[in-house]
């Protein structure tokens, strides 16, 4: 039978590791992953439309830092095209982030969380 209640294996089926421990680990984990975080919002991540005709810079907060628009895009008549050509080239940027977000903390590997 069992000793005085509790979990069977000791310490919660934590496969005998000390919950200090595991604290102190999650803690690392946590101040790694801010880390992390800091360096992605500090990054900026450029695309490109149109072969070139349109580009824009980002941040890793997602934040639209920059559009550069050829003059020779830039047709009047036309406005659809270059309004596509913005909104191509800005998503592409966005998805650029949200890679680099998945990428670098997906490493951490904790269910869940992503």
């Amino acid at each position: 039978m069992s000793k005085r209640g509790g979990f069977p294996g000791g310490m919660g089926g934590f496969g005998g590791m000390n919950i200090n421990n595991l604290m102190k680990e999650a803690k690392k984990m946590q101040a790694s992953m801010e880390k992390s975080q800091e360096e992605l919002a500090q990054k900026e991540f450029d695309a490109t439309a149109g072969g070139g005709a349109i580009q824009v810079k980002v941040s890793g907060q997602k934040i639209l830092k920059e559009i550069k628009i050829q003059k020779e895009v830039v047709d009047p008549e036309d406005t659809e095209m270059l309004e596509d050509l913005i909104l191509t080239c800005v998503n592409e940027a966005l998805r650029k982030v949200d890679s680099a977000q998945a990428a670098e903390l997906g490493k951490y590997n904790i269910p869940g969380l992503m």
